[in-house]
């Protein structure tokens, strides 16, 4: 099962490293850059209210419905016709929902418009991640891989042709940038649609069975209460320093997490293929100790390279990818960025919980982690500005990594190791030590990270975190699966 996973997870790795940094780099920044910070702050606070409210829209389907195919992938054909009229349905709450809390705030006119494409991006969006999870949990990574790099394949090529032609660069528009968002995932819906027929001959229809619909509803709905206290804690950040303090705020917070979504991107893959991996070896009753421990390894030192040069050279790096961008912007990405760790212990320790069950315990810490965000934005904001939902974050992600080591230590079983966390623990001294002392140098801050990067990978190799050889082993040993 190693194999399977190293293969797969270095498969979507590289794909959406050939994509998700010219999508961030080339045409999400340069849109923020071209319409400047009111324009992207708005549409960056209406996005959030959105994704907030997204339980509506997904209420936990996908997530229960990853669990159930992977345990048991015969329920693919009888799931299918159900979920899709469940989220019919659902659509028309979310947006009934969107707008009534859209007008409650004081949106209105173009504004309200501008709200109503959004949510239309993440109708489609939502689809698009119901019919990749029934890919993914038939372990059809590489298909599952293709299709979370489609939607920005094909906004690079439309947006990089609107931003970059010289006749339509300078009347650019913040709308032009939802409208080609909607076509693209419409698109890349329909691929979807067709691969789960290839894969398991489903053709989309809906089910007027109202008992099936409810059973649907009913199961999903633990699921359901789970993404929106997460979602309140990881997306109120924003909508809050828009509400509370201002768009160019706003802005401000949404180009210093631009780099954070982009690391998550790639939390966000890993945990969606270890999702069905661990339903499957749970209900097979697989050891899932090594697969937890090559996960961490895979990601965690990485993070802490992220956060170290974060820490060090913030103030460079925003003034180098933003115009206008200041020590304060620096001040805020730097500690945005320091979140990035606990995140991406989230990604292995929370799905592994979820993929065993614990959906009860699962929403207790996030009920605890919307409390703690909640409660410390109201107050941090309106004294520090979007520093203040910097430091949120911060505090209110580490908070619940640690809760999620421990309740998964406890339920599960696992193992302690205290050789593994002190190798991970020297790592991290290692490199902010290092990072020190690199910035105190007179060499350019390019070569300092050049320089804190190649420290960082050297620590990688020499407390075994990645082992070259040992992937070769597991590439090329077909019956450790």
């Amino acid at each position: 099962m190693r194999r399977f996973f190293v293969k797969n997870i270095l498969f979507i790795i590289t794909i959406n490293l050939l994509v998700k940094p010219v999508w961030v780099f080339m045409i999400d920044r340069t849109v923020q850059n071209r319409v400047g910070h009111d324009a992207y702050g708005l549409y960056q606070a209406l996005l959030n209210i959105c994704l907030i409210f997204q339980i509506l829209l997904d209420f936990g389907l996908t997530s229960y419905n990853t669990n159930m195919i992977s345990r048991n992938p015969e329920k693919l054909k009888t799931l299918y016709p159900s979920m899709l009229t469940v989220r019919l349905v659902l659509i028309g709450v979310f947006s009934l929902l969107v707008i009534v809390f859209g007008l409650s705030v004081g949106y209105k006119g173009k504004e309200l418009g501008l709200l109503a494409a959004i949510m239309m991006i993440q109708v489609m969006s939502s689809l698009v991640l119901y019919l990749r999870s029934n890919v993914s949990a038939s372990l059809r990574f590489k298909v599952d891989g293709v299709l979370s790099v489609m939607d920005r394949l094909l906004m690079i090529a439309i947006c990089g042709f609107l931003l970059y032609y010289p006749a339509t660069a300078s009347y650019f528009k913040i709308e032009w940038f939802v409208y080609a968002q909607i076509l693209c995932y419409g698109i890349t819906a329909i691929v979807a649609f067709w691969a789960i027929y290839r894969i398991a001959h489903a053709l989309p229809k809906l089910s007027f069975n109202i008992g099936e619909l409810f059973t649907a509803i009913r199961k999903s709905f633990p699921y359901a209460i789970m993404v929106l206290l997460m979602s309140i804690h990881m997306r109120s950040d924003t909508v809050l320093i828009e509400r509370l303090v201002s768009k160019d705020q706003a802005g401000i917070y949404a180009s210093a997490t631009r780099l954070l979504d982009l690391g998550n991107m790639f939390g966000i893959l890993f945990a969606g293929v270890l999702l069905p991996m661990f339903g499957r070896m749970i209900a097979e009753k697989q050891s899932i100790q090594p697969l937890i421990k090559l996960s961490v390894n895979l990601l965690l030192p990485v993070a802490f390279m992220v956060s170290c040069i974060a820490c060090f050279w913030g103030g460079d790096i925003m003034q180098t990818l933003y115009k206008n961008a200041g020590e304060y912007d620096g001040k805020v990405f730097s500690l945005v960025m320091a979140s990035f760790p606990a995140y991406c212990i989230m990604y292995t320790y929370s799905t592994l919980l979820t993929a065993n069950g614990n959906i009860a315990l699962m929403n207790r810490i996030s009920l605890a982690g919307a409390a703690i965000s909640v409660s410390l934005n109201f107050y941090l904001i309106p004294q520090k500005e979007a520093l203040g939902a910097a430091m949120t974050a911060c505090i209110t992600q580490t908070i619940l990594a640690a809760c999620y080591i421990i309740f998964c230590g406890k339920r599960l079983q696992l193992p302690h190791s205290f050789k593994w966390v002190s190798a991970h623990l020297c790592h991290i001294a290692i490199l902010f030590a290092a990072g020190y002392f690199i910035h105190l140098t007179t060499l350019h801050w390019i070569g300092q990270v050049l320089l804190i990067c190649l420290i960082s990978v050297t620590s990688i190799v020499a407390f075994r975190f990645i082992s070259l050889n040992n992937i070769q082993i597991l590439l090329a040993n077909k019956n450790n699966r």
